[in-house]
């Protein structure tokens, strides 16, 4: 699984006109998910996502949580994160999951993410045209690949 993870201060998902998620502070994940990936990258994923020291405590540090601040997150499905773009200029997926993986894998992400939450997360829709609005809080991105673990 590939992610890009961003705080936010604001963040929605519109489909046809009609916003089906939208949070306040946050994050927004991007999630890609590869042909090999299981059950044991999205837990290992949602960890990280949870223990994630990246809001600001008192004194201005990076060190609290999304737990921490009480905070909300929106998933946001996007197999474009595993494009393959060595040989040309135009990318391939070939290494992304096909629907009857990533979709139950995607779902199992973001309910294993709102059972650790402790509430629910705000999702886009498995392949739908979607537009994406956020607000870059810092900027603060971070990008994660449960292949790179170490």
């Amino acid at each position: 699984m590939r992610t890009v993870i961003q705080r936010v201060s604001e963040a929605s998902v519109t489909i046809e006109q009609q916003v089906k998620s939208s949070i306040q502070a946050g994050l927004l994940i991007l999630l890609g998910i590869g042909e090999e990936d299981t059950e044991e990258d999205a837990k290992w994923l949602v960890n990280k996502v949870i223990g994630l020291r990246i809001f600001d405590d008192e004194q201005g540090i990076m060190n609290r949580s999304i737990m921490d601040i009480n905070g909300e997150i929106l998933v946001v499905s996007q197999f474009t994160l595993m494009a393959s773009y060595k040989k040309g200029n135009r990318p391939s997926w070939i290494h992304a999951a096909c629907h009857e993986v990533s979709i139950p894998l995607y779902n199992y992400f973001c309910k294993a993410l709102s059972e650790a939450l402790g509430k629910p997360v705000g999702t886009g829709e498995f392949g739908a045209d979607m537009k994406v609005r956020l607000l870059n809080d810092g900027p603060v991105t971070i990008c994660m690949d449960t292949k790179n673990k170490e």
